[in-house]
């Protein structure tokens, strides 16, 4: 397949444009103009699109599918004003951009995977969520509202659209677990809050995985929660990485500390509880590589 990927250079677009050629398919990046000019690196070939006025190379016409990927990091600064709206545009206005770029198109992909977040489903405690669950409250889940119904628009062009709800992922090469294997190194690592949180995390390798699957499996459509089946409370969390880092998890980070030092993301990134499960995937007879968190830190740290 010829395959378009816009957020190429991020920790999932780097991994998923590796193994789509590995694979044997063709992986088209999308990119800047500015910076598109010759490139040609093994994940696949850059071509140059620009967002605001709809263009795209050459080389990306006729792709049988776009994998929508783009989006400044969440936890790339605190969440100041001009903070959220960068988080915003970048995702919101780029999908709308790529969806009026595909309008354009005489030949259109078949399918559209678009970037989204478990994080739609806001704070919820110990609620058991899956993908027929109602939206949320507070900016991340306002965010992924808005970000979702953008990509939903291609639906009219008759493209099937995936939405991708990315969860916690573990990758020693960024992401969420790159930061907190640092304090356990230094043997100062600990539960977050009061450690009742559920987190719902899934490895890169998973996510990977999933993404080829949704591109190449015409039954996957909508929303489709990326995590493992087992999520897991914060403290128990803390405790199975210090196992498998064989380091103590004796040091906890108070709340108002968290609050103090990242403010209203501390809330929404750390604190908040989301007990997520992957029904869709489920339902679509996809098998995780890694299901149970002590077989996924093993793999992952694997590969420090």
């Amino acid at each position: 397949m010829k395959i378009l990927i816009t957020g190429s250079s991020g920790l999932v677009g780097t991994a998923l444009g590796s193994t789509l050629a590995r694979a044997g398919h063709t992986v088209f990046r999308l990119v800047r103009p500015q910076s598109a000019s010759g490139e040609g690196p093994k994940e696949g070939f850059a071509v140059a699109w620009n967002p605001a006025t709809g263009e795209l190379g050459g080389a990306g016409v006729g792709a049988d599918a776009v994998v929508n990927l783009a989006g400044a990091s969440i936890a790339g600064g605190r969440w100041t004003a001009e903070r959220k709206a960068l988080v915003r545009s970048s995702r919101i206005d780029t999908t709308r951009a790529l969806v009026g770029t595909l309008a354009k198109m005489n030949v259109r992909p078949s399918v559209l995977v678009s970037a989204s977040a478990i994080g739609i489903y806001g704070d919820r405690g110990d609620e058991t969520l899956t993908e027929k669950s109602k939206p949320g409250t507070g900016f991340l889940a306002d965010l992924a509202k808005e970000w979702e119904a953008e990509a939903l628009k291609a639906e009219a062009l008759g493209i099937r659209v995936v939405l991708a709800r990315f969860g916690i992922i573990l990758a020693c090469e960024g992401g969420a677990l790159a930061k907190m294997l640092t304090p356990f190194k230094l043997g100062v690592g600990g539960r977050l809050g009061s450690g009742k949180q559920w987190m719902s995390w899934v490895t890169l390798e998973d996510v990977v995985a999933i993404l080829r699957f949704a591109i190449e499996d015409a039954s996957a459509r909508g929303a489709i929660n990326i995590v493992s089946p087992q999520p897991l409370q914060n403290a128990e969390f803390t405790r199975v990485l210090a196992k498998a880092m064989h380091r103590p998890a004796l040091f906890p980070a108070p709340e108002f500390a968290l609050r103090l030092a990242l403010g209203e993301m501390a809330n929404a990134l750390l604190l908040s509880s989301q007990r997520v499960t992957p029904q869709a995937l489920e339902k679509l007879g996809y098998q995780f590589l890694h299901a149970d968190l002590t077989s996924a830190l093993t793999a992952v740290l694997a590969k420090r």
